[in-house]
């Protein structure tokens, strides 16, 4: 047999092809390490506050004011103490507290319709529902003590229950976009409270008559111990409220079946859930938490109705409570904490030449963040295919073709 050509006496041997590069070994450890950060919900949300509390304390330095002012503000608005007069007043506590509940209760409106696949773009509506009908019954309803305030909270949340179920089963009945079908409910609501509200005899355009003080949700020992601040009962509805939902989330049935429907609605059609009647349900209960922050407003914060004259923004500020909370139960309540605090913090910003926007900076910067807290997710699933890719090219009898990277990738795992 002939010799072949590369054997062949005399003949010059050709360059050897050179071995595909490998990763680095503390590149791989780096990214190893950047995906398990990347990972964790609660890590990546630390992350983007911190972050965005830097770029509000670049902001200020920016317009030449002293970052220590706007941290020593917030500070003096979670814990009483003003650090620059050494005073402390506790109902600045109070006012944090009181704030920031209708915060949490619209964070877990949208965090619960997010666990079952819906984005509930509609809390401010439900929100708004809840207030109205709070008023209603306030106005109307015998005063009971006790009682009374009771089936007005009762009322409330079935009245938010009521319209975001509503969207629930034009979701499940006609497959509408529940983001679309929300915000037309929103202007509706709105619309429908003022023209409801205004036709209560004694009501003008602006306000209706005192409310009974059997319908308040006023704690008077609350308010002795906060100073004069206007915490009450509203706040324990909220802790209620986050238990429940770390409960139906965690620990029912229902919970399981939303949080699969969430997941992949037809993998939980083909085991047997049914993810219509998941999807009312989630909506209705999303629309519960909204309107009993109707209630806490309604009855917590004011003694008399209110004929809306704008949107009061907590079910668009909820949206982004919930996706730093993680839309888990604890993480709304901290979020709701953390707004509710950047608020209160707001005129005490002022009062030490801080502008108040910085807080509405810092808030929506810290929602940008989260945003991209997903495509650092997609580049880093990216750079963890390119590794596997090299990594099968090196191999024996390796092609690195995506197929072999997808089989190597199934291996591993």
């Amino acid at each position: 047999m002939a010799k072949s050509i590369k054997n062949a006496p005399g003949a010059t041997p050709g360059p050897t092809p050179a071995a595909p590069a490998a990763a680095k070994p503390s590149d791989g450890a780096f990214f190893t390490r950047l995906e398990a950060f990347a990972a964790s919900d609660w890590r990546m949300s630390l992350l983007v506050v911190a972050l965005g509390f830097l770029a509000g304390t670049l902001i200020v330095l920016a317009v030449g004011r002293n970052p220590a002012n706007m941290f020593a503000a917030l500070l003096q608005a979670m814990t009483g103490w003003d650090l620059t007069r050494g005073v402390f007043n506790v109902r600045y506590v109070g006012e944090w507290l009181a704030i920031s509940t209708p915060l949490i209760l619209t964070g877990l409106s949208m965090g619960f319709a997010a666990r079952a696949g819906l984005f509930n773009i509609g809390a401010e509506g439900q929100y708004v529902v809840g207030l109205t009908v709070a008023q209603f019954a306030a106005l109307f309803l015998p005063q009971i003590p006790v009682l009374h305030a009771v089936l007005c909270v009762l009322f409330a949340a079935l009245g938010g229950a009521a319209w975001g179920g509503l969207v629930g089963w034009l979701k499940a009945r006609f497959n509408a976009s529940e983001v679309v079908a929300t915000i037309m409910l929103n202007y509706i609501a709105f619309f429908l409270s003022r023209w409801a509200t205004m036709r209560i005899p004694g009501a003008n355009t602006f306000r209706t008559p005192n409310l009974p003080q059997s319908a308040q949700l006023d704690a008077g020992y609350l308010q002795r111990l906060t100073n004069g601040s206007n915490l009450n009962y509203g706040f324990f509805i909220a802790v209620a409220c986050v238990v429940a939902y770390w409960w139906i989330m965690e620990r029912t049935r229902l919970g399981f079946a939303l949080r699969a429907t969430g997941m992949n609605k037809d993998a939980a059609q083909a085991s047997g859930i049914n993810a219509k009647r998941s999807a009312v349900t989630s909506m209705a209960i999303a629309g519960a938490f909204a309107g009993l922050a109707g209630a806490v407003v309604a009855l917590g914060s004011f003694n008399y109705g209110r004929v809306l004259a704008g949107q009061d923004n907590y079910g668009f500020t909820g949206i982004a409570v919930a996706l730093v909370g993680n839309s888990t139960g604890l993480g709304v309540g901290l979020s709701g904490l953390l707004f509710g605090l950047l608020a209160s913090g707001q005129p005490l910003m002022q009062s030490r030449g801080i502008p108040k926007e910085i807080t509405l900076i810092i808030s929506g910067l810290v929602v940008v963040f989260v945003s991209l807290r997903a495509g650092l997710r997609v580049i880093l699933a990216w750079k963890r295919r390119e590794q596997l890719v090299a990594r099968v090219a090196a191999a024996p009898g390796g092609s690195g073709s995506p197929e072999d990277a997808a089989a190597s990738d199934a291996g591993e795992e």
